[in-house]
């Protein structure tokens, strides 16, 4: 096996269901085939193996602009920091995102803080990020508080949602590969953050997060 580019733009794959093997597992694993295909590394997270723990409100982070509990989230954060692109992969429950997913979300907590009130401020272009959504259907709320959720957390890390598919009546395990499209669609959008990245970094730099710790 060749060994990566040192310079190949390193695309963040966040994966938030509990299930393995499901919709949002195939979906992420099309997205990083099309990160492949066209030279970058997609680098895989599923949320719920990492075991985090939800924000304690603690309010250590305004304080000092790291997060004061110790678990799974202190190996995403540096992942985090040094994503050329960040893509979420993740199905809709009750119109938001599941509660490991969540967790996560809440845990970038610090990020907000080093901004918002330490004033930390940051300079350079936003990087691209995509968020691909499975859902079974018959909600009359749909997705918007999953959409929501993660345009927020992303505008704390210096993202931007360059890419948004919802994919409905996917439910069972194996229904993504009876969508038209679908698999060929995240495909598309992972090739699509390699480009875009690439493009980011010859024009500027990305917003820097700064290293949590």
């Amino acid at each position: 096996m060749s060994a990566e580019p040192a310079d190949a733009p390193r695309i963040l794959c966040i994966v938030g269901s509990p299930r393995r093997g499901g919709n949002s597992d195939r979906l992420a694993d099309a997205l990083a085939r099309g990160v492949g295909a066209e030279g970058g590394v997609a680098v895989p997270v599923a949320v719920p193996l990492a075991e985090i723990a939800p924000c304690k409100g603690c309010g250590a982070c305004e304080r000092t602009g790291m997060c004061a509990v110790h678990d799974g989230m202190e190996d995403i954060y540096p992942l985090l920091e040094t994503a050329c692109a960040v893509a979420v992969v993740s199905p809709v429950y009750f119109a938001g995102v599941p509660a490991q997913l969540k967790a996560f979300y809440d845990r970038c907590q610090p990020y907000w803080a080093r901004r918002y009130v330490l004033r930390q401020e940051r300079t350079g272009a936003k990087r691209p990020g995509a968020l691909l959504l499975v859902a079974g259907g018959g909600d009359p709320f749909g997705a918007q508080c999953a959409v929501t959720s993660t345009k927020s957390v992303f505008g704390v890390l210096g993202v931007e949602m360059s890419h948004l598919a919802e994919f409905t009546e996917v439910d069972k395990p194996g229904d993504i590969e009876m969508h038209p499209g679908a698999i060929a669609q995240a495909e598309s959008i992972g090739a699509d953050l390699v480009r875009a990245s690439n493009i980011a970094r010859a024009q500027s730099t990305y917003e820097g997060l700064g290293r949590l710790g």
